[in-house]
């Protein structure tokens, strides 16, 4: 196993890996601290059957990006529980709660909700230990699910980037991967710019309509817990067949991988924005690039998110996180791919070159870093 770690083990990290096992309640979760060279290490927990260690390495690695990128004092972490999100209730929080009292005595990381999780989740942490973020309302906390921050942000990030393409966000056709948490938010904000959502999928199916579907529908059938697939109004689809539709927007909203290099030519978009972490492949966003298609890279796109739980955990309200969220994630994209279009570089190269520079200097105050800029390894 060890061997494995230092496979992906660059000049940045990863500082700490983790295995946890609690047999009396099934728990088996990994957690790894990347770098907390700009402060501790904020990053979600992640629970579905397939994890694996190599997925939480790269998505603390990406977590250490998005925090220096958005100018965070925190450096990057992320936990993994091996188990289905939709397990019986009380089971789902024994492995929480045993998850937080493993790790109660690791400072430099800080717990947040992720795919699987959710703010009821996080809880149930803070009734074992108070190291936390993106708490119930009723409890102090900015719910970052309830409120969209994510998806505030990815709306931003459509109107900064769509000025590198040549259609406007008004009337823009947009597809969104996933709408969970993260993807219906996003669908909301950019309907309510004048977007057309013309197709979505989530695990249980996909559904399409050129000429849009209604955003509101959509959350009701979620909150009645039935799929989108259940719409009426469109034409239900296979879900792998969203990537086929023609649109303006395509926004990967779920898993990680969902775009490779075996399906990335079928994609018939104009512009990429990463909703979800790491969903697409490093060589796919190559293909993107020699096709002359725009995408905005996953730790600059849906940073919203991480910067409204630092927000919380350093005191500030929901009002003044999400002005925050707006400043940080417009600046980042536009430097981003202004970079890129002028040093004619791919988008998350520039992306990347700017984190690091972040976090190389914030290294170079640390008595263990004598490092300059070090590889990525995602």
């Amino acid at each position: 196993m060890a061997n494995d770690v230092f496979t992906f083990a660059d000049e940045l990290g990863p500082s700490k890996v983790i295995h946890v096992h609690e047999p009396s309640v099934d728990l088996k979760a990994i957690l790894v601290v990347d770098n907390v060279a700009k402060g501790p290490s904020i990053g979600g927990v992640r629970m579905a059957p397939d994890v694996s260690m190599a997925e939480c390495i790269r998505l603390a690695r990406a977590m250490t990006l998005k925090n220096a990128a958005a100018g965070l004092p925190h450096g990057g972490g992320k936990a993994v529980i091996f188990g289905d999100p939709k397990m019986p209730k009380h089971e789902k929080a024994q492995r929480i709660r045993a998850l937080a009292n493993s790790l109660r005595n690791v400072e430099e990381y800080i717990f947040a909700p992720d795919m699987g999780t959710d703010e009821e989740c996080m809880a149930w942490v803070r009734d074992e230990i108070a190291r936390v973020v993106a708490l119930p309302r009723e409890i102090g906390g900015i719910p970052l699910d309830e409120i969209g921050a994510t998806g505030w942000g990815l709306r931003h990030v459509a109107e900064v980037a769509v000025r590198y393409c040549d259609f406007e966000l008004a009337g823009a056709r947009v597809v969104v991967q996933g709408f969970g948490a993260v993807g219906k938010h996003t669908s909301r904000f950019l309907v309510e710019q004048g977007a057309k959502l013309v197709g979505t999928a989530d695990s249980r199916g996909a559904i399409h309509n050129p000429e849009g579907l209604n955003v509101n529908q959509l959350v009701q059938l979620k909150a009645q817990g039935k799929s989108v697939a259940d719409y009426v109004d469109g034409t239900k689809i296979d879900s792998d067949a969203l990537i086929d539709l023609e649109c303006d927007i395509w926004i990967p909203a779920a898993r990680p991988d969902v775009i490779h290099e075996d399906n990335v030519n079928r994609l018939n978009a104009k512009l990429i924005i990463e909703g979800a972490n790491i969903p697409i492949t490093h060589g796919a966003e190559k293909i993107l690039s020699a096709k002359g298609i725009w995408y905005v890279p996953d730790f600059i796109a849906n940073a919203g998110g991480v910067i409204c739980a630092a927000m919380e955990y350093h005191g500030a309200g929901e009002a003044a996180a999400f002005d925050i969220i707006e400043e940080k994630v417009r600046r980042n994209t536009e430097q981003v791919l202004s970079r890129a279009k002028a040093e004619g570089i791919q988008p998350r190269q520039a992306a990347e070159d700017l984190a690091l520079e972040r976090v190389n200097k914030a290294m170079s105050f640390r008595r263990f870093s004598l490092f300059s800029t070090a590889p990525g390894f995602l």
